[in-house]
């Protein structure tokens, strides 16, 4: 089967310091931009501009700090109300370095539940969305209200990987297409049966994207990616369909219950099944 050529299409818009009409503004972003989307395309949306259009923006000088906030702030040496948020938006927090806390969010391990504070004013933080996923879903009604086509949407976030230096594209939500392909049972090149192997769709189209999205002043919240080849479906989807359990996470696991010094006993108690490490 010959693939399809892939490509990505940025697309700008204006800068925004508060809720406002998202879909309006991508339609404007297309018609300024003489793009069109077309059935089975992916259309990648920065999940800090979803947030900024939900309103999601904090005043840090509203933040009322807790004096367990406080005690955490002065030993991570960070600032006490982004502290305060990350306590009261993370799922889970494991622990920090300076400037950090490693927190569970939305199924994503991520440095301070997702609090950012780039290309917003000063004093000011954006949360994620407050539903990642029936934000994405919403949007792709609206698009197939509006403009008649079927296509499918990613909110798009950056995710520090373990071990490696720099930021890459993960999807914070997906609607519109399986955001995982499972390969498990097919064979490989040499006819070997594939055991493990589970192909995140999704993430792989967040990071194109985000190629040309950027990280800075860029102003592209907006990219359409063509070629994929995914299915559409009107299937509904949550964070449980990408994302584990962080207790059976290989990163976490093995540097918590599964370190090579600790005991067995000492390991048991948070130890996953057998066979449930994935990553």
């Amino acid at each position: 089967m010959k693939r399809q050529a892939l490509s990505a299409i940025p697309l700008e818009a204006p800068v925004q310091q508060g809720a406002f009409d998202l879909i309006q503004t991508l339609l404007d972003a297309l018609r300024d931009a003489d793009e069109t989307v077309q059935d089975g395309d992916i259309l990648a949306i920065s999940s800090k501009y979803a947030a900024i259009a939900e309103g999601r923006i904090v005043r840090l000088a509203d933040i009322e700090i807790s004096p367990g906030a406080a005690v955490i702030a002065e030993r991570y040496q960070m600032i006490p109300a982004i502290v305060e948020l990350v306590l009261s938006q993370a799922d889970h927090v494991f622990g920090g370095i300076p400037g950090f806390l490693l927190t569970y969010k939305d199924g994503i391990l991520s440095p301070n539940a997702g609090i950012d504070r780039s290309n917003i004013p000063p004093g000011n933080a954006v949360l994620f969305p407050a539903d990642p996923y029936a934000t994405a879903a919403a949007i792709r009604a609206a698009l197939r209200e509006r403009l008649g086509v079927n296509v499918g949407v990613i909110l798009t976030d950056s995710w520090l990987m373990p071990g490696r230096i720099g930021s890459t594209g993960v999807a914070l939500a997906t609607a519109g297409f399986a955001p995982v392909s499972d390969e498990r049972g097919m064979t490989d090149l040499f006819g070997n049966k594939m055991q493990v192997t589970r192909r995140s769709i999704t993430d792989q189209i967040c990071a194109a994207a985000q190629l040309v999205m950027g990280e800075r002043d860029e102003a592209t919240p907006f990219v359409i990616v063509r070629g994929t080849g995914v299915a559409m479906t009107d299937a509904v989807f949550s964070a449980a369909d990408v994302a584990i359990d962080w207790r059976e996470c290989i990163y976490v696991q093995s540097l918590t219950a599964g370190l090579l010094n600790a005991s067995p006993e000492a390991a048991a108690p948070n130890a996953p099944q057998p066979g449930r490490i994935t990553s």
